[in-house]
């Protein structure tokens, strides 16, 4: 590269040519935008349907006005958990590209963005970024951004690995909003779970039209998690009083497994029934166990202990040296090794298995004498939520809420308070078919 330059600008007046390189900025090829749709369009597992394809259209039309016109436009689409928004951003993704629109895939979850990253490949990976990626970027650097899980969208890009010359008071939503000329917002305002987290879609909205931007918004209604069952998620948002719903009671699906184990032993022999017969499924539970860094052979710590049954959490992100059958924590979900450990709701948040298991723990249980859940603190291993005051209780609710719907044919139980046990099982039809404790 430097004995290209060298040919190219030996003579002349190189200070504006300095000058030029340093506004210049990249812009992926022709070829990678292609390459980025032929990835992503080729695959059978991102097809929409019903009003996936709606809002698919709706949203190509109004960035396509917004590109034509070079209109600042800012679009929110909010749906529940299985309505389809990741699967519609990576459509999005695939046609963009094609059209030769330098798009970009943005998330705030380094398991889900580098899961995503593996499935595409890594020349199409450079199209996939993080949600703090934009501190530096100029005023629309992008034709397109697609921000998924965007009620992850934190105050500020800051971390603890920030350099104090880069730290910035700037609201990472006014990075975002300004780095692309189009923004796409794929919001749950019930998944946020910890404090720090405030990408609701009030605040995209009220920040967008503070900065002058054109505002669309859509909705998908319809669930495709949980074997399409609407009943089920709504009855997890009525029983967890996130929300009211008419789904009171649960009167079972045929379509959709729901079932309650007397212990975690056999439910993770249900996981490993399903995974024997190639479904995906995976172990996962609430906060309340110490999450410890791998031994020095690169074995895990079986953290996870409920009685004679114990097991690890996934590896910790940047967990150094891990043993031969140890994922990384971004691949847990991916990895055929992860269904020997058992994931955290920041290993599994933004995902979807066939099958889910969830060891539900103390840190939530319901007061039958007084009819409300209660948020424990001293049963919460999560030092960030502990921290959240007030909203504790909302967001370790959000945190199950999140783990009971990550399953698309079925959801099986372990709680390790009967009292909640109790009360969901009051929660079913007689004969809903559900198995009850065994």
């Amino acid at each position: 590269m430097a004995s290209y330059l060298q040919t190219k600008v030996v003579n002349g007046d190189g200070s504006e040519i300095v000058h030029a390189i340093k506004k210049g900025g990249y812009k992926p090829s022709k070829k990678l935008l292609d390459h980025v749709s032929e990835v992503i369009r080729g695959k059978s597992e991102y097809i929409l349907i019903d009003d996936q394809l709606i809002v698919y259209d709706r949203v190509l039309r109004v960035v396509d006005q917004a590109v034509q016109h070079k209109n600042k436009t800012t679009i929110i689409v909010k749906g529940g958990p299985g309505t389809g928004k990741s699967v519609i951003a990576l459509n999005l993704l695939g046609v963009l590209s094609g059209r030769g629109f330098n798009t970009h895939y943005v998330t705030g979850s380094r398991a889900f963005t580098t899961t995503i990253r593996e499935i595409v490949g890594s020349r199409a990976a450079q199209q996939i970024k993080y949600f703090n990626s934009y501190g530096q970027a100029s005023q629309n650097d992008l034709d397109v951004m697609l921000c998924d899980e965007a009620h992850r969208i934190r105050e500020t890009s800051n971390s603890r690995f920030t350099p104090s010359a880069k730290r910035s008071n700037k609201p990472q939503i006014q990075e975002l909003l300004k780095a692309a000329r189009t923004a796409v917002f794929f919001v749950d305002d019930d998944q946020v779970v910890r404090p720090g987290e405030i990408g609701s879609s009030d605040y995209i909205r009220a920040t967008a039209e503070t900065l002058g931007c054109g505002l669309y918004e859509y909705e998908l209604k319809a669930q495709f998690r949980c074997a399409g069952s609407d009943a089920f998620v709504n009855w997890v948002n009525n029983t967890l009083q996130i929300r009211r719903t008419a789904n009171i009671l649960w009167s079972g699906d045929e379509r959709f497994e729901f079932e309650i184990f007397d212990s975690p032993q056999k439910l993770e022999a249900k996981i490993r029934e399903k995974v024997a017969a190639k479904y995906t499924a995976r172990m996962t539970a609430g906060f309340c166990w110490e999450w410890s860094k791998p031994k020095p052979d690169g074995t895990l710590v079986d953290d996870v202990s409920v009685g004679e049954y114990k097991r690890p959490w996934n590896a910790k992100s940047q967990a150094g040296h891990l043993a031969p059958q140890v994922p990384p924590e971004s691949l847990w979900a991916y990895d055929p090794r992860g269904i020997d450990e058992i994931g955290c709701i920041y290993t599994a948040q933004g995902f979807e298995f066939d099958y889910v298991g969830v060891i539900f723990g103390k840190d939530l249980i319901y007061d039958m004498r007084h009819g409300e859940w209660r948020g424990d603190q001293a049963q919460s291993c999560d030092t960030v939520v502990c921290r959240s005051g007030a909203d504790f209780l909302k967001n370790v609710k959000n945190t199950y809420r999140v783990l009971l719907t990550r399953g698309m044919k079925g959801c099986y139980v372990h709680f390790l308070d009967k009292a909640t046990e109790y009360f969901f099982r009051s929660r079913f039809e007689r004969d809903s078919g559900v198995v009850a404790a065994r």
